[in-house]
């Protein structure tokens, strides 16, 4: 049995930063609201509380004690924490939102930072692919998760990597805030498509007991695979509609030639 159960001051603090996230967007948003784009912000300010609301759900009962008790409930906090929520974040453009509050000067410095060559190397697919779908393997077949059962520190390190690790994935591949040298939608598809089949790979190793290094019942490492393999199914289905919903043609750049004007002897020419 874990020595926490999800019902401590660690699960109060959480979910006050989770409300303090959804008010401190709300502010930032009412601060730099353009009348013009009303409807568009509406619509990103309910994915933003839609996703602090998923959070918030995973981390209170039913399901935050369900995850300490049964690998099952551990799955399915992961999924809300390391998919769903990160996707609904992503879509409420939470960095568009922090630019326009910011002063002239504080937004250019911002802008800098995520124009920077550190920031194109984390914020690139491939690399948003190894640290949330590749880090399932380093988990789920080491003695990592395991260890994270029976100490805390631990335990909310891991929340944090599934909810970040996830945002940077989202934001990599369909966010409508602005990215680093952010792929063709075509470069971005196959991630996706990279990141559905090692995440059913995974899934399907776990269901078998291959390579699988968690301390479980049969029942519930397969109770968990399933949920793995059809929840994240869903869930990166989600993402590539958000890539689709997204997505904006880039306009031709190339001016086309100015026709010759004609002259008034022209015609009779």
């Amino acid at each position: 049995m874990p020595a926490h159960n999800g019902g401590g001051w660690d699960t109060v603090l959480a979910v006050t930063g989770v409300v303090a996230l959804a008010v401190a967007y709300l502010l930032l948003a009412h601060r730099g609201t353009d009348r013009a784009a009303r409807p568009r912000d509406r619509w990103r300010t309910t994915m933003f509380l839609t996703g602090c609301t998923l959070l918030a759900a995973a981390l209170l009962p039913p399901i935050a004690p369900f995850a300490h008790e049964d690998f099952r409930g551990h799955m399915i906090q992961h999924m809300l924490l390391g998919m769903y929520a990160p996707l609904a974040l992503v879509l409420g453009a939470p960095i568009t939102v922090l630019l326009r509050a910011l002063p002239t000067q504080r937004a250019r410095n911002l802008t800098g930072v995520l124009r920077s060559r550190p920031m194109a190397v984390l914020a690139h697919p491939i690399t948003a692919l190894t640290l949330s779908t590749g880090s399932l393997a380093l988990l789920y077949f080491t003695p990592l998760y395991d260890a994270t059962t029976t100490r805390p520190a631990l335990h909310w390190l891991l929340h944090a990597h599934f909810v970040l690790s996830g945002c940077l994935f989202a934001w990599a591949i369909a966010g409508p805030d602005p990215a680093p040298s952010r792929p063709s939608v075509k470069a971005r598809l196959t991630v996706l498509g990279a990141a559905i089949a090692l995440h059913a790979a995974i899934a399907q190793l776990m269901y078998g007991g291959f390579l699988i290094d968690v301390h479980a019942p049969i029942a519930q490492v397969r109770g968990a695979a399933e949920i793995m393999y059809y929840g994240g199914d869903i869930a990166e289905l989600l993402l590539a509609a958000a890539l689709v919903a997204t997505w904006h043609p880039a306009r031709r750049t190339t001016a086309s030639r100015p026709r010759p004007q004609r002259t008034p002897g022209a015609a009779a020419r």
